[in-house]
Formats: structure tokens, C-alpha cells, sequence
């Protein structure tokens, strides 16, 4: 008897395809749920509500994010590479890695409702128990480290004063643009976050001796 089968190659194509789809529809809910999270937080928002967004049953979004952890730690993770794409490239050159912030937020002040989202968490995160607590403290703790660390390449090539902590320079930076973001969030009518950031890197380059 003959055995109908489907060539392996075929096989390949259609898990790929699959794949594919798998993935777009994941997207697709990682960007639904940032909006609910953006508008509700994370604590009220209904993973219910999540998945009539994206046109799901509720099982249905459970097949791709078995959890409201699962979903809230997906966008995380997907945010974190975006950064990391994005930043990555300047942090051996400090000229370089404070531009490269005013260019992140550029690209910031093109998405608000993605920050809005983040920073809502971020803020939810400081609760006792929080599911995302210990990534925004990771994630505060490294780019601190990774700010301080360009800093401190700097230093020991002689770009930069001896005497300048790097450490304390890369906190100031951080806290600066945290800042400005929270400004910008509560009236991106009316303050300018992405030039604010460009005056102060610009004044931060002239007092190191590194502006253009």
C-alpha cells in the first residue's frame, strides 16, 4: 500500500510558515497588552481584555502566554532588546554613548503609549511582591554598570579627568533622563524631552572636554 507523506522540505517550509505566524500573532499580543498596561497598569489590567483586543478567546492568548507574568515579562524581555539593539553600538565611546541617548530618545518621543506603559511599570514595580521588581533592578543596576563602565574607559585612556566618578556620573544620567521622560509624559504638549536631553549632553560634553 501506498504511503501518502509530505517531503521533508515541504515539512521545513510549513513549520517555518508557522513559525512565522506564531510569532506575528505574538507581536500582536505583546503590543495589545502594552496599551492595556499603559492605560490600566499592570494590577488592573484584565488579560481577559487583552485578548478581545487581538480578537482571541481567552485560551487562545493562554496558548502563547500561558500567564499574566508570562505576557508582562514578554514585553519586558522585547523591550530590553529593542534597547539593546538600539544602544548597544555606542558603549565603547563615550562621545558616542551620550548621543546615542539623545537618539534613543528621539525614537522614544515617536512612541509614547510604549513608554507611558514602561514607565507605569516601572513605578508598580517599586511594590512588595511585584512579578516585575526584580528586572527593573536589574535593569536599573546594569545600565548604571554599563554607563560607569563607558566612563570609566574614558578615564583610563585620558579622554577625561582622573578625578571624575564614574559612577556618580552615570546615576546623574540616568536620573536626568528619567526625569525629562516624566516631564514629557505628563505634557508631551508642551516640554520638549528629546531637547532637553540634547542641551544637557551638550553642556555634560563641554565640562568633560569632549564637545565637538
Amino acid at each position: 500500500m501506498a504511503e501518502f507523506f509530505e517531503p521533508k522540505t515541504g515539512q521545513e517550509e510549513k513549520r517555518r510558515r508557522r513559525s512565522r505566524k506564531g510569532e506575528a500573532r505574538r507581536a500582536e499580543i505583546l503590543s495589545a497588552a502594552m496599551r492595556r498596561f499603559a492605560e490600566d497598569g499592570y494590577q488592573n489590567a484584565a488579560i481577559g481584555d487583552v485578548a478581545r483586543d487581538v480578537g482571541l478567546s481567552l485560551p487562545g492568548l493562554l496558548h502563547h502566554f500561558p500567564t499574566k507574568v508570562d505576557l508582562l515579562l514578554g514585553i519586558l524581555d522585547k523591550r530590553d532588546l529593542e534597547c539593546e539593539s538600539y544602544i548597544g553600538p555606542y558603549r565603547s565611546d563615550l562621545r558616542g554613548l551620550l548621543k546615542g541617548m539623545v537618539g534613543v530618545f528621539r525614537r522614544n518621543a515617536e512612541m509614547i503609549e510604549v513608554i507611558r506603559a514602561f514607565a507605569i511599570l516601572n513605578a508598580e514595580s517599586l511594590m512588595k511582591d511585584h512579578p516585575a521588581k526584580a528586572w527593573f533592578l536589574d535593569r536599573a543596576t546594569q545600565l548604571q554598570d554599563d554607563i560607569a563602565a563607558t566612563f570609566e574607559r574614558a578615564i583610563a585612556d585620558g579622554s577625561i579627568d582622573r578625578k571624575i566618578d564614574g559612577r556618580a556620573m552615570a546615576a546623574e544620567l540616568i536620573a536626568v533622563m528619567d526625569g525629562l521622560q516624566m516631564l514629557w509624559l505628563r505634557d508631551p504638549t508642551r516640554f520638549d524631552m528629546v531637547g532637553g536631553l540634547e542641551a544637557y549632553v551638550t553642556r555634560l560634553l563641554a565640562s568633560l572636554g569632549l564637545e565637538d
